[in-house]
């Protein structure tokens, strides 16, 4: 892998690249609408998909909450509304939330995160009343909103609404050099670690005024815990915006705090594939198994 396509990682502005044109403000048929958060005259909404069928060993059900990929620029919580209508249909609350973006509102990545921690202790806070079971609240996301969900799970894991799972569809999780004693030996043999650090060198800058912060405060992979959750992660080996090596790096660096990592690698697929067929049926299957397997899907 060249070190142009690892710096494609910090491009991830690009809309376009990302997930496409999606309409805003969005129209979405869900079973209930909230406001989670009123800041600078916009009220931010979340969504709420309810079970279709009724658990037999729990009143509450499980939820996992959504943010959509944008490149922290642009994107609509339209995103994963198939994901959670399959989920409600299984049993649990599937959640989609909207969050403030560059395009929008001229916000910088660290608002981004500090809406989804808002959105997050907000589902938390109100579970009994939604019933939703506050013991299994996940989060997920994908390219920029995967960076969001994984930023939870690890940056944020102290939170007292930290997710119990997180679900990663090509996620943008290393944005700083990764110092080579955080590695284990297998990974230093595929020699990616100078190349990914000179991509992240040649970009600082940018990222930083992306960002908001220096980077390494935003970066998931720099603040893995032993207490970060179980994760799932899809990604694709020709993905030119967030590189796939990227995933493998965060998803051993998981696995060596004794995190359980499930890892999805789809052949030859690009950025943002997941929401296209086959992909779409293939990533909802396994994230069902991956949840049934942690007892969330009966």
């Amino acid at each position: 892998m060249s070190a142009r396509l690892l710096i494609s990682l910090f491009l991830v502005l690009s809309v376009s690249l990302t997930q496409g044109a999606q309409s805003y403000p969005p129209r979405i048929n869900s079973d209930s609408v909230h406001t989670y958060k009123s800041v600078d005259g916009h009220d931010l909404k979340i969504w709420f998909f309810n079970p279709t069928i009724t658990s037999k060993t729990n009143a509450s059900a499980p939820a996992i909450l959504f943010f959509f990929g944008g490149g922290w620029y642009g994107g609509s919580p339209t995103q994963f509304v198939k994901y959670c209508e399959l989920l409600s249909e299984r049993g649990m609350v599937g959640i989609v939330a909207d969050y403030r973006v560059k395009s929008r509102q001229g916000v910088q990545a660290k608002t981004c995160v500090e809406d989804a921690l808002d959105a997050l202790r907000y589902v938390t806070e109100n579970a009994d009343r939604l019933g939703i079971d506050p013991t299994r609240i996940g989060v997920g996301g994908g390219s920029a909103g995967g960076h969001l969900a994984a930023s939870l799970g690890t940056i944020h894991v102290d939170d007292p609404a930290a997710p119990k799972l997180m679900a990663l569809f090509n996620p943008a999780t290393v944005l700083a050099p990764i110092p080579s004693n955080l590695l284990d030996t297998p990974l230093k043999a595929l020699q990616k670690l100078e190349l990914i650090n000179a991509a992240i060198q040649a970009k600082e800058g940018q990222l930083r005024d992306q960002i908001g912060l220096e980077p390494v405060e935003l970066s998931p992979f720099h603040h893995v815990a032993n207490n970060s959750p179980p994760t799932i992660i899809f990604h694709g080996t020709n993905d030119k915006i967030v590189p796939y090596d990227s995933a493998i790096l965060f998803a051993s660096h998981l696995r060596k705090k004794g995190v359980y990592v499930d890892f999805k690698t789809y052949e030859e697929a690009g950025h943002g594939f997941f929401n296209r067929e086959p992909y779409f049926s293939q990533t909802a299957k396994e994230l069902d198994a991956f949840l049934l397997n942690l007892g969330w899907l009966e």
